[in-house]
């Protein structure tokens, strides 16, 4: 009994140890508008919304095991200062956006994903 009791404090002390500290997972905005880099150099939609012209607040959330943006153009013109980076699996980035009606093309122009296309319908 007395060599068990030493064994157990030391598993209790081991087990104490978190083993190192992580960093909170970054999260989206309540209330945005989501999109999902997924598998297959894909997005998980072909076609979004319709959302609320105005400022709008897209959420881009990847869950492909590589680095992927997203971009928005309208009649074939990039909107301006834009740009959502999800750099690996798990990772978001967020940002607000205003956003007349019409049809924007969603795109990921990292080299060698042109077949990243969607449609945002905004209203």
């Amino acid at each position: 009994m007395k060599r068990v009791l030493p064994l157990i404090a030391a598993i209790g002390l081991l087990a104490s140890c978190g083993g190192g500290s992580s960093a909170p997972a970054e999260t989206l905005p309540a209330g945005a508008f989501v999109i999902k880099a997924v598998p297959s150099l894909r997005f998980d939609a072909k076609e979004y919304g319709p959302v609320k012209a105005g400022e709008v607040v897209i959420g881009y959330s990847n869950s492909d095991s590589v680095r992927h943006t997203l971009i928005l153009a309208k009649d074939n013109i990039k909107v301006a200062n834009f740009k959502l980076v999800v750099a690996q699996k798990g990772t978001v980035d967020s940002a607000s956006v205003t956003l007349e009606p019409g049809v924007y093309t969603v795109l990921c122009d990292v080299p060698g994903h042109s077949n990243m296309k969607a449609t945002l319908t905004v209203e």
